[in-house]
């Protein structure tokens, strides 16, 4: 792992839930209020709660390992479980779960992808992408 990874992986993790909350909740005025927030690198396992806008009861997901597979000529982004609290958000996160997707190579963003790439790489799953 290179320094700047050692670096970022440091940075996510002393940034505080209740500020991660703040910001998504400005860019989601009107739409929703995220009302709970959980990400832990090393596990690779998040969890959101929130709020849709006249919806009475909240809505929670939970990711249970993610990562980026890499290999010389694209990246691929891939979920091994999600789960949620709505039947109908459960059999929309069905279609994503285990499925690897390109990640599209946009050359303004190609130094980033790597860093990033790096970051989340996942090796035990390539043999299952294959």
């Amino acid at each position: 792992m290179s320094y700047k990874t050692s670096l970022i992986k440091v940075a996510i993790k002393l940034t505080p839930n209740i500020m991660i909350i703040w910001v998504a909740n400005i860019i989601l005025k009107g739409i929703a209020e995220l009302t709970d927030f959980n990400f832990d690198i090393e596990t690779r396992k998040v969890h959101v709660k929130t709020m849709l806008y006249g919806e009475t009861e909240a809505i929670d997901v939970w990711i249970d390992g993610f990562g980026i597979i890499s290999d010389e000529q694209s990246h691929h982004f891939i979920i091994q479980q999600a789960q949620s609290n709505k039947p109908w958000l459960n059999n929309i996160l069905a279609h994503f779960v285990g499925k690897a997707w390109k990640i599209p190579a946009l050359p303004q963003f190609a130094s980033h992808i790597a860093l990033v790439a790096e970051l989340f790489k996942v090796e035990s799953l390539e043999s299952e992408n294959n």
